[in-house]
């Protein structure tokens, strides 16, 4: 589902469902569309394609909380992350570069992990992470354990299932995004080393800039990595550790210990 109002995108989701499961899908997304933070969308654009090859099956990410109080503090969080994954800190540079951009892309910029170069195709549309799901299973038990943390919800759940897609692709080392949602204000890094790490206060509310980039590894076939984040069917069929909230060096520590 993409929605929109004039030139501006307003809100995209997309997932696996089985045929059953269809119907009630479209029936949420419809009303996501219509009851989005940045506005109700004026166009609405929704396909149904049948996979036409088998998905991969994938481990979602742990997932970890911690605590920040402040987009200064936020930022470095992001930056002390994504260099223990091996990004530059030119490349981190670049990366918050594109996610204070005024114009927010509908897809995700590309960086070289070292060079910090942006290397996508097209730079106004980006990389578009797509077919993605969780088997209804692993759903179930993905939604107990988040609310256990107090942290059910689709935003979560849907950020968790492209980040673990993107990071299952070894040539990608990390990912790092902010919502363009003037009304969620935590943002995230995923790396394999850590998984899929939320870092709160990472923008001030109102704010409605934001963006995703992923970081690939120097000398890696660009063609083959966005091949697979948009092409390529991945299923999350089982999930790892959802960790209470802490701090950043609790989980530095508690991960490399």
């Amino acid at each position: 589902m993409r929605a929109s109002r004039g030139e501006e995108h307003i809100s995209g989701a997309e997932g696996l469902f089985t045929d059953k499961e269809v119907e009630r899908a479209v029936r949420d997304y419809l009303k996501r569309a219509d009851t989005h933070p940045r506005g109700r969308a004026d166009g609405i654009h929704l396909s149904i394609e049948k996979l036409r090859s088998t998905p991969r099956e994938i481990t979602g990410l742990a997932v970890s909380t911690v605590k920040c109080d402040s987009p200064r503090r936020a930022h470095t969080i992001a930056a002390t992350l994504l260099g223990e994954a091996g990004v530059s800190d030119i490349a981190v540079r670049a990366a918050l570069k594109v996610v204070r951009a005024a114009k927010t892309m509908r897809g995700a910029a590309v960086i070289s992990a070292t060079r910090g170069r942006r290397i996508e195709p097209d730079q106004r549309r980006g990389v578009r992470t797509s077919r993605i799901g969780v088997d209804k299973r692993t759903r179930s038990v993905l939604a107990r354990a988040l609310a256990r943390q107090g942290i059910n919800n689709l935003t979560v759940k849907e950020a968790l299932a492209l980040a673990s897609k993107a990071l299952a692709l070894r040539t990608v080392v990390a990912e790092f995004c902010v919502s363009d949602d003037p009304d969620y204000t935590t943002g995230y890094v995923a790396t394999r080393q850590y998984g899929y790490v939320r870092i709160p206060n990472i923008k001030a509310k109102g704010t409605a800039r934001g963006g995703r980039v992923y970081f690939l590894k120097d000398g890696a076939s660009l063609t083959g990595a966005v091949n697979y984040l948009e092409s390529k069917p991945a299923l999350i069929t089982s999930t790892s550790e959802i960790r209470r909230v802490m701090d950043l060096d609790e989980l530095l520590g508690r991960v490399n210990s």
